[in-house]
């Protein structure tokens, strides 16, 4: 059996100056490494630190675990 993780299209992004939540588009993802977070037509370049994905944009600073992740099994 070949099993696929599969990772969602949105993420919920945190606003860390005032702990707003939004749900952003992500796009170039990349597990553990990096992620574009879209909220509106602006795009939010993120890093991943070791524990949250962590970007700036606007003077306010907005984090994210990350999209949900699910498993495709294959086979019989």
């Amino acid at each position: 059996m070949n099993n696929k993780v599969v990772y969602a299209n949105e993420a919920v992004i945190v606003c860390t100056n005032n702990d707003k939540e939004v749900i952003a588009e992500i796009d170039n993802f990349k597990f553990e490494q990096h992620l574009d977070a879209y909220i509106a037509t602006n795009r939010i370049p993120m890093r991943w630190t070791g524990r949250v994905y962590v970007g700036n944009a606007h003077g306010m600073e907005f984090t994210t675990t990350g999209p949900k992740e699910s498993v495709k099994y294959s086979g019989r």
